[in-house]
């Protein structure tokens, strides 16, 4: 055992475990089911989309992360295997993503949750994803959603903020490998201009759901997340936003570990269950 394993808390327990495949656009996705508890018929539902940079990522490296919603919220938690590129660009993962949350709500007794509790949720790319999703669901009249939980989302891949040029080396999420991450994930340059790429620029952000997002002061992508904050307060929408300032981009799968990490995760799962015991 590595040390730093050893440093780490065990994962949070759920009693039930189940591996899900659901119908994509494109074909069968890989998805995994948490529930806390067994026996329970309804409780509150989170479709969860992991980040790595529309690249990377799937469901066991953010395990640790939807087992701790699922048991601390308490809720179900469906962690959602999206098509990656190189080999899908761009809209493929918001594709599944949409077509996932609404698989998820049309089979919600099946799965023991909710509908009227139906949060979409993500890290990084994975919180993209969620932001999108949300505003597919308005576009389209459905699915109904009640939060949307966005952890140091990505919501603006033509942008250049102060936190890009300040944090952009040394901080673990460089600006090359977020350049990298656009000439990877989009299929030319126009598509950071669209919406599903980077909702901040959607001309219309009003009638969403509530938001609860998270920043880290040291990362690259904080004024983004901050910006979509503010343009959702702005244009109506229950917004609880919070900055944690001394982490920094990432902090969410170093929550086991402790510190700033585990604070801010908890204040995260506090947040889904105020509000979903409010509705």
């Amino acid at each position: 055992m590595s040390g730093a394993s050893a440093l780490a808390a065990a994962p949070a327990h759920v009693e039930e475990l189940r591996e899900l495949s659901i119908p994509g656009p494109a074909g069968a996705l890989g998805a995994r089911l948490y529930r806390p508890r067994s026996g329970e018929k309804s409780l509150p539902g989170v479709v969860y989309f992991h980040g790595g940079g529309f690249i990377y990522g799937d469901l066991d490296t953010h395990d640790a992360v939807c087992r701790g919603i699922a048991q601390s919220a308490p809720c179900a938690v469906v962690s959602v295997d999206y098509r990656l590129a190189p080999e899908h660009k761009f809209p493929a993962a918001v594709e599944d993503a949409f077509g996932a949350t609404v698989w998820v709500a049309a089979n919600s007794a099946a799965l023991g949750i909710d509908p009227a509790r139906l949060v979409v949720a993500g890290d990084s790319a994975g919180g993209n994803l969620a932001a999108v999703t949300a505003l597919t669901a308005r576009e389209r009249s459905a699915p109904a959603l009640a939060m949307q939980v966005l952890v140091y989302p990505t919501t603006d891949l033509a942008g250049e903020t102060e936190s890009l040029a300040r944090f952009g080396a040394g901080f673990l999420l460089t600006r090359e490998s977020i350049r990298w991450v656009k000439r990877t994930y989009l299929r030319d340059e126009r598509d950071a201009e669209d919406w599903r790429a980077s909702p901040l620029r959607a001309r219309d952000v009003s009638r969403l759901p509530a938001a609860y997002i998270i920043t880290a002061g040291f990362d690259p992508l904080r004024d983004e997340g901050n910006d979509y904050a503010a343009a959702l307060r702005s244009a109506g929408v229950i917004v609880d936003q919070r900055q944690f300032d001394a982490l920094t981009h990432g902090f969410a799968s170093n929550a086991p570990f402790g510190g700033g990490s585990a604070d801010a995760v908890a204040a995260t799962i506090s947040a889904i269950r105020a509000h979903l015991s409010r509705d």
